[in-house]
């Protein structure tokens, strides 16, 4: 339940459109929702400013269904992760206001209009096969009404790629790169802008990437400053931040 939900449950008990009960009912489920196999948090808006998202790898179908099911009573945007194409085919069924973002498999509700910000997110990668983690960062900014800005396969195999877009990408408020193989473009951006840098190392590479912890260390241990790093894969921990940090 977010604070206009609360706020609008309260007028409506002093004003006596809603009986005692009906606000006792509705305010049971806080602070969460126990669905057996899920405890819903819906204190989570009050207390950071953003609703619960919910991890669907490792979930069935019918359970993040009768999740998005329980959220849409209490919240107004959704946002759920990790969503393969058979999963969103069932919630999709149950539930037609979902859209489903197969590159970034994420499934979105959105019923509350986008109040975008003026400042933007810029979300670069290195290559193509980064486009996932890349898209799953770019819809989780922009589910929480952030502009968001794509500069797509601009890596160090071919730099001046990335110096073609570098005046475009240097007026965003914060920048989300992405990068898997040696994970070098987070440190070139870094040493090229004045914004902050959320580094996003991806599993993509041959052997010896050790899937992202090459990418992963690379950008650990970048010598350009203003750039942090987020865990491998981790498009939704970067698009949040990079949303966080867009909106202060």
């Amino acid at each position: 339940m977010d604070k206009d939900r609360l706020k609008e449950l309260l007028e409506q008990v002093s004003e006596g459109r809603t009986g005692i009960d009906e606000a006792v009912d509705a305010l049971t489920d806080l602070p969460y929702k126990e669905l057996g196999f899920a405890k819903i948090d819906n204190h989570r808006e009050l207390r950071t400013g953003y609703p619960e998202v919910i991890f669907g790898q490792g979930k069935t179908a019918e359970q993040v269904r009768d999740i998005i099911g329980f959220m849409m009573t209490r919240q107004s945007n959704i946002l759920a992760t990790r969503i393969v194409p058979e999963t969103a085919e069932v919630v999709m069924a149950a539930i037609p206001e979902t859209e489903y973002h197969e590159t970034a498999r994420c499934l979105t509700i959105r019923r509350k209009p986008a109040e975008l910000t003026k400042t933007h997110v810029a979300v670069v990668t290195a290559g193509t096969a980064d486009l996932p983690v890349a898209e799953e960062a770019a819809v989780t900014a922009e589910i929480f009404d952030n502009r968001v800005e794509r500069f797509f396969d601009v890596g160090v195999a071919g730099i001046h790629r990335l110096y073609h877009h570098i005046d475009d990408i240097r007026k965003a408020r914060v920048i989300v790169v992405v990068a898997g193989m040696e994970g070098a473009l987070p440190s070139i951006v870094g040493g090229m802008v004045d914004k902050p840098v959320i580094a996003v190392p991806t599993s993509v590479g041959y052997g010896a990437n050790f899937g992202g912890l090459s990418a992963l260390l690379g950008m650990l241990t970048s010598c350009a400053s203003g750039v942090s790093v987020v865990n491998i894969d981790n498009g939704f921990g970067a698009g949040y931040l990079a949303g966080m940090i867009n909106r202060l």
